[in-house]
């Protein structure tokens, strides 16, 4: 069967009708695309500047919650003004900084990610749009889709330290961030003004160094040692931990943290005070049984030193229970 002959003019009709058809989505995605690339080289032109972009409602909804985007934001909502009283929020914006220069420094710079910051003095009507109530807070707003639950950093739990961010950025957002800080002189200054006192001291009494032998010294320094230790001096230094937690809504200051897994720096020097308690009893009550002390003195280290234990470590031990839920035993206070 032969084929029948198509007009010319219906051919040209038709193709001017699938023309019609797709001209429109044709259309909308160029213009999606020239908004997008905008909206980059926007953000790109504010972090060639500034490497964490401060943050309106207007920016924030424009830049972070409207699409089309094809970049990540990490952003901190903070509190920064002094009448807010937030020093958590002065220390993490610290380290946040550290972050976001370290990224813009580097070869980790892309227009995949970008750093920003809320104050909410400047844009309360993203924390209320965000039902936001405490600051300073993390939030990761990726590429595709809304942030889940692991896109909201646990500060509580891994602390505001650049690296810790830096870790959870880059299991976030496949961007690894290789923390550089500015050069910190104190730690050689330290050790150098150390050494000095030492050499000082060897110049002075070169010809007694008995002092080095001295066996109560070198006891009191490890023993201060120890106790910082067992304290979690160490935790804080990796962690970078708030110093204490300010309460918004009710102005109250938490200096014991509520979950086992994290801590105050506040929590440490108390832990260390109960520790140096409980050491300076037993001290006193190895004291009162060994010296040649009259006794009456004696049965007042001994009295006092069993006063020392008792009370600290009951107060140990209840800070204890305040971290580890369901704890069943207490010493004289819960």
């Amino acid at each position: 069967m032969a084929a029948l002959p198509v007009p010319l003019p219906v051919l040209a009709m038709a193709a001017l009708l699938l023309l019609g058809c797709r001209g429109p989505g044709a259309a909308g995605q160029r213009r999606k695309e020239m908004v997008l690339s905008e909206k980059v080289n926007q953000l790109m032109e504010w972090a060639s500047k500034r490497s964490v972009i401060r943050m309106n409602g207007d920016k924030f909804r424009r830049l972070v919650k409207a699409p089309p985007r094809n970049y990540s934001v990490i952003v901190m909502f903070t509190a920064l003004q002094p009448h807010r009283q937030c020093v958590v929020c002065k220390q993490a914006d610290e380290e946040y900084q550290i972050l976001a220069n370290s990224w813009r420094y580097s070869s980790a710079f892309t227009n995949k990610i970008f750093f920003a910051m809320v104050d909410f003095d400047e844009g309360s009507d993203v924390f209320q749009m965000l039902n936001m109530n405490s600051a300073p807070t993390f939030i990761n707003f990726p590429a595709k889709g809304k942030p889940k639950r692991g896109d909201t950093y646990e500060l509580q739990v891994r602390g505001f330290a650049a690296e810790q961010l830096a870790r959870w950025v880059a299991d976030r957002t496949d961007v690894h961030i290789r923390v550089i800080r500015p050069p910190n002189y104190a730690g050689p200054l330290m050790l150098g003004l150390l050494l000095a006192v030492i050499g000082g001291l060897v110049y002075l009494r070169g010809s007694n160094l008995d002092f080095l032998y001295n066996k109560t010294g070198w006891a009191f320094a490890a023993l201060c040692f120890v106790l910082a230790m067992t304290s979690g001096q160490m935790w804080n230094h990796i962690r970078g931990p708030p110093y204490a937690h300010k309460n918004p809504h009710t102005g109250q200051v938490n200096y014991i943290h509520g979950s086992s897994q994290a801590q105050f720096v506040a929590e440490t020097h108390i832990v260390l005070l109960f520790n140096g308690g409980v050491t300076l009893g037993m001290v006193l009550l190895h004291e009162a049984a060994t010296s040649d002390m009259d006794v009456g003195k004696r049965k007042i280290m001994c009295i006092a030193g069993i006063g020392l234990v008792v009370l600290f470590f009951s107060w140990l031990l209840s800070v204890f229970r305040s971290k580890y839920h369901g704890y069943p035993y207490s010493f004289l206070m819960s």
